[in-house]
């Protein structure tokens, strides 16, 4: 086994912020990457200290430990939470069990990172809020991982609305379109078993665009009206099944229980209108999310693709020579910039994630809380929970007449 490394609170003279990451496949790769590089980049007021990663596999976790660069792995998420030398537990696992590991580790003391959804049920959620309201008094802080907030452009898109540069919001356009379950040979993974997903596309991607279209919005959804579908509704069981499914036929397969798209509209509290589509089954589309604000003064534009720019136009110019026109948003007084390459050296997704490790160094360090609270990503199951109970209610196909 490989042996502990020194902090780099150590190295550096700060107080370290001890981190307990349990998870450790995509999610944990990448939130390994946040912590690994904040430090290095930003200069934070708190040295992240990468001490513990956990899974149930015990090779399988030393192997990311050492590959991610984390001092010591666990096979235990009970135990890592009582652990005296952490301070604050980063949760990647499937949502199953985001309430029960984050209502643990706010008992123990710890601060909590929790990814996105917050849970499977807006129940699990209001009580890790409660929870996490409690902590709080206490001096602990909790916050849940919508990164895409974390985008340069979007968060340069949050601070010229709330500057009025689109005047008063009229509609918000989003859709996050990917295509990796086109293939009806594709195995039943847990993402595909309501049980351990919550949802399918509507909470994998549908709690993204959510909490990224109230965000630059500035204001919350008051109501949804929805359709959800699943096009592959048996799908063959991994190699090495997990325990848990059980509902499997005797061809080997085992039924999907989560929606693979979700269509729906929506209204702002202010009375602006909001469209959303997410879907795993967009032929063609890999990672592809683009949101639109339109305001009485001008519109806004993001698309993931060109993650480092964004379109704006500005509506009270003369017609004659307005336009949307692209923000290339790399400036050193755009957010985030001041740390990274000169203008015009583009940043990536991974930066999302190094950026969310500084928004939430600086509130631990300055006792603030972070956002998004969990209050936020409960607001964002509700949306979620009114979405399948919309979709419930419109399953009655009604045909048009001829």
């Amino acid at each position: 086994m490989a042996q502990p490394q020194a902090s780099d609170g150590a190295q550096t003279g700060k107080p370290p912020l001890r981190i307990g990451m349990v998870g450790y496949a995509f999610m944990g790769a990448a939130h390994s990457q946040g912590w690994r590089t904040a430090g290095r980049v930003f200069d934070l007021p708190m040295s992240p200290d990468m001490a513990v990663i956990c899974g149930r596999d015990a090779d399988a976790v030393r192997a990311a430990a050492d590959r991610h660069g984390w001092a010591e792995a666990e096979t235990d998420w009970r135990a890592l939470v009582e652990r005296d030398d952490i301070d604050l537990v980063d949760i990647c696992t499937p949502g199953d069990s985001h309430a029960e590991i984050a209502l643990a580790a706010l008992a123990a003391g710890k601060h909590v990172l929790c990814e996105k959804p917050l849970a499977n049920s807006v129940e699990e959620a209001e009580a890790m809020t409660r929870a996490a309201e409690e902590a709080q008094a206490r001096g602990q802080l909790a916050m849940v991982g919508f990164n895409y907030r974390r985008v340069p452009a979007t968060a340069l898109a949050r601070r010229m609305v709330a500057e009025g540069r689109i005047g008063r919001l009229r509609h918000v356009r989003v859709a996050y379109l990917q295509d990796w379950l086109v293939d009806p040979q594709f195995p039943l993974t847990w993402r595909l078993r309501r049980e351990h997903a919550g949802s399918g596309s509507l909470g994998d991607l549908g709690a993204h665009i959510v909490d990224l279209a109230q965000y630059l919005a500035g204001e919350q959804l008051a109501g949804v009206s929805a359709l959800t579908e699943t096009f592959v509704r048996e799908r063959p069981l991994p190699t090495a099944p997990s325990a848990g499914l059980a509902a499997v036929s005797a061809a080997g397969t085992g039924q999907v229980t989560v929606d693979d798209a979700a269509l729906f509209t929506g209204r702002f509290t202010s009375g602006a209108l909001a469209s959303f589509e997410a879907t795993r089954y967009a032929t063609g589309r890999k990672n592809a999310l683009r949101i639109e604000l339109n305001g009485e003064r001008g519109s806004l534009a993001f698309d993931l693709e060109r993650l480092n720019e964004l379109e704006y136009h500005d509506g009270t110019e003369p017609g004659t020579h307005a336009g949307f026109r692209r923000i290339l948003v790399t400036e050193p007084d755009h957010p985030y910039l001041e740390a990274w390459w000169p203008p015009g050296h583009g940043l990536g997704y991974e930066h999302t994630f190094v950026h969310q490790a500084r928004d939430l160094v600086h509130a631990v360090a300055e006792g603030r809380g972070p956002e998004p609270s969990f209050a936020d990503g409960l607001q964002v199951q509700r949306v979620l929970a009114a979405v399948e109970e919309s979709a419930e209610k419109n399953s009655v196909y009604t045909p048009i007449a001829a």
